[in-house]
């Protein structure tokens, strides 16, 4: 039995804007360089993820089969619950996609927004209690946090049965050994895509750039599990490489997640190189009605022309993360 009609159009729309774009598609003498409309392919990205990449099983499926698309509420009435704590720029706009995709999918969701003030122990207590709520699957926490609040203490406060986000140490242990358990939201859409594209990793050199719990060191154990995609040999780049330049020309596959935006130039890649560019930065742009511009960790105006593949920022990564979150959410309900 496959998903409903209705459903599969609402996850379409979620990352229909997510896209590897080849170096073919663009036209060097337009700057910034732009994907060609009639060129760039669009990702079928979260009903990919649901319907053949998750493998979900009909006795799953069976639970909103035939039902309308809002419908999936019956069976959990507020999935996921979302912690905004601040103002951060980066993470407005993350969870702006995140809300809007729910109500795009038929996922009741509920945003409780705390001043950047907030008490660690407040903060806390308000997860225990999400914790203990029959009608949340999962709970999301925006981070970065307030400097006086532990993240790990935040990270594994999360029930695991409701961490779609995939941070706590029981599921990034689990997804290290291979086991059954929520991965990381970005990773696991930076593998849909490969997987999607049909990019062969097998024995490619991957460098990946920054080494956070949440991208970095998860996307280098994906990427070189014995799997497809998979099967690379990984070098992890941090803040005290000395030789990073150096060694992105030796890259096959360029990961960008250090958060420093268009960090990454054209002089560090190689020709034919697939770049995924995971950062989203805001940048102030007075020409821009919002007063600022989104922009990746690559220079991508100029590394794009020596690409066989790259992400844009906005409309790559982005997208596919939020893809891989929702299914994590399903997936989270469906064992609730």
């Amino acid at each position: 039995m496959g998903l409903p009609a209705d459903l599969i159009r609402a996850l379409d729309t979620v990352a229909a804007t997510a896209h590897l774009l080849v170096a073919s598609d663009f036209d060097g003498t337009v700057s910034p360089i732009v994907p060609k409309p009639t060129d760039a392919r669009p990702l079928p990205g979260a009903a990919d993820a649901l319907r053949a990449l998750a493998g979900l099983p009909s006795t799953t499926v069976a639970l909103v089969s035939g039902r309308a698309l809002g419908s999936l509420r019956e069976v959990s009435s507020m999935p996921p619950a979302v912690h905004l704590v601040g103002s951060h720029g980066a993470s407005e706009t993350y969870v702006a996609s995140k809300v809007k995709s729910c109500e795009e999918i038929g996922f009741g969701s509920t945003l409780i927004r705390l001043s950047d003030s907030v008490s660690e122990s407040e903060l806390l207590e308000n997860i225990e209690a999400l914790n203990l709520d029959p009608d949340v699957d999962g709970i999301l926490v925006q981070l970065p946090l307030p400097k006086h609040i532990s993240e790990q203490k935040v990270i594994e406060t999360v029930s695991v049965t409701k961490d779609v986000d995939g941070f706590h140490p029981e599921s990034v242990g689990r997804m290290v050994q291979g086991l059954p358990a929520f991965v990381s939201a970005t990773p696991h859409g930076i593998m849909l895509l490969l997987e999607h594209y049909k990019i062969d990793t097998r024995g490619k050199h991957a460098v990946v750039i920054g080494r956070s719990n949440i991208v970095g060191r998860p996307v280098s154990i994906l990427l070189s599990r014995n799997t497809n995609p998979g099967n690379c040999t990984v070098t992890v780049c941090h803040s005290h490489t000395s030789n990073l330049k150096e060694i992105c020309l030796q890259a096959d596959i360029i990961v960008a997640a250090l958060g420093r935006a268009e960090f990454l130039k054209a002089d560090m890649v190689r020709p034919g190189a697939v770049v995924i560019d995971v950062g989203i930065t805001r940048v102030a742009d007075s020409s821009k009605k919002s007063g600022f511009a989104l922009k990746g960790d690559v220079d991508f105006a100029q590394v794009a022309p020596k690409c066989s593949y790259i992400t844009p920022v906005p409309g790559g990564v982005g997208p596919m993360t939020i893809a891989a979150l929702l299914m994590n959410t399903y997936n989270a309900c469906v064992a609730h």
